[in-house]
């Protein structure tokens, strides 16, 4: 197996409706680029003589929990880490069944690029699920960069190249609908291999890459560090040090933007200005400059009021701030969104309360069609609200900045995440 050090790191999640085959294409992947521990086999080995199976079970690998295994299905997120030559990999297992969509929501939320996939048998037997259109909806919602998707079970299909075409025309259609990026579509069958690493004789009339090929060579666009400087606050720190006995600084992670010394930076709604005096980080005491995704101690030339859950930010390019935002909710609650209640919204480090006033636009999945109108939101149901917050916020379109532009709601009542929101 490869360990390559410098090469670029990819975060992709692999989406689709239960039952086809994810877990068994991330184990394939794994296997079939000898990315799988000895340790890792043994276990696969004795878990599918425990259930019978001649073959090696591939899905078990990242089936952890006892109950997926004994399911079958997927329920919790799994991560995976594997390399090749040409780049670093973050593998994330999301399971398909729609009582588990809040699960896929968390799993798709950090990452680049989703592989979704279609179990093309069947495909002709019920047409594109509505599952998967919902997934399809959220990573575009999500803002993911990298679509590919994988019609798997080609092989009980009979490496039909029609079946194959109408299902690339079908999927294309439902992307255009929900404004996902252009799709790269492979033909490919994860229990026997065909064009997950190696090319398929099987397959002689796809004239296209593997899905590794794909993954390796994804183009993702610039990464946050081309962004605004925007800078979350989580910790204040006071203290002194053999310089500065009053020392003041500031400690979070850069969501996106490079800061430097010198720049003048203003807090979010107060709109308080200053100019960044010092650059902390543990190895590096005393820096010059810092980029997204690194986490730093900010130090500013004024005492200003900076507190956790503040936002500092470049000028000119500044946030937006408010209290009423037009946000695109979906609802992961088992009980309908209530404009009478008054839930919590976490947005990067602050907690505020907030209600939904209104649900304006609500998505239909199975026509991928938004209707107006004023119905609440239900279980896995994608809208676009009205949300009204006890306090002004600064934050961005989710379209430019993904920690800034998103919030979660929860129920006050149980403490349970009950939506995830992106600002419009």
């Amino acid at each position: 197996m490869s360990n390559p050090t410098n090469f670029d790191l990819l975060k992709v999640a692999f989406i689709g409706n239960v039952d086809d085959g994810k877990s068994t294409l991330i184990g394939r992947l794994f296997h079939d680029t000898d990315s799988i521990f000895e340790d890792q086999r043994s276990e696969l080995e004795r878990s599918s003589a425990r259930r019978g199976e001649t073959k090696l079970n591939l899905a078990l690998f990242t089936d952890g929990l006892r109950a997926e295994r004994e399911q079958g299905i997927t329920i919790d997120i799994a991560y995976r880490y594997f390399a090749t030559e040409r780049r670093k990999f973050i593998v994330v297992d999301c399971p398909g069944h729609f009582q588990y969509t809040r699960n896929m929501i968390t799993g798709c939320s950090t990452v680049d690029a989703v592989v979704v996939l279609i179990d093309a048998e069947n495909y002709v037997r019920h047409g594109l699920m509505e599952q998967t259109k919902r997934h399809l909806a959220i990573a575009s919602l999500l803002g993911i960069r990298g679509f590919v998707v994988g019609v798997n079970k080609m092989d009980l299909v009979g490496y039909d190249e029609s079946v194959f075409r109408r299902i690339a025309d079908d999927v294309r259609a439902a992307a255009m609908k929900v404004g996902a990026p252009d799709l790269h579509l492979i033909p490919i069958s994860a229990v026997d291999g065909d064009n997950v690493v190696a090319r398929s004789e099987k397959l002689p009339w796809y004239p296209g890459a593997t899905l590794l090929t794909t993954l390796e060579t994804l183009n993702v666009g610039a990464r946050d560090a081309a962004a605004a400087f925007r800078f979350p606050v989580q910790r204040v720190i006071r203290g002194a040090t053999a310089t500065n006995p009053n020392f003041r600084g500031y400690a979070g992670r850069i969501a996106s933007g490079t800061v430097r010394v010198g720049d003048e930076i203003a807090v979010g709604v107060s709109g308080f200005r200053s100019k960044v005096r010092g650059i902390h980080t543990f190895d590096e005491p005393e820096r010059r400059v810092a980029s997204a995704p690194d986490s730093i101690v900010l130090t500013l030339e004024d005492e200003i009021d900076v507190s956790r859950g503040d936002l500092l930010a470049e000028l000119p390019r500044a946030p937006r701030t408010g209290s009423e935002i037009t946000a695109r909710i979906c609802w992961l609650g088992a009980t309908s969104a209530d404009p009478a209640t008054t839930y919590l919204v976490k947005h990067h480090h602050r907690y505020l309360k907030a209600k939904l006033v209104g649900v304006r636009k609500k998505l239909d999945i199975s026509t991928l069609v938004a209707t107006e109108g004023d119905e609440a939101l239900g279980l896995n149901e994608i809208g676009e609200v009205s949300l009204k917050l006890s306090q002004p916020v600064a934050f961005d379109a989710y379209a430019e900045n993904r920690t800034t532009g998103s919030v979660i709601v929860i129920d006050p009542r149980t403490n349970q995440t009950v939506g995830a929101g992106l600002f419009l």
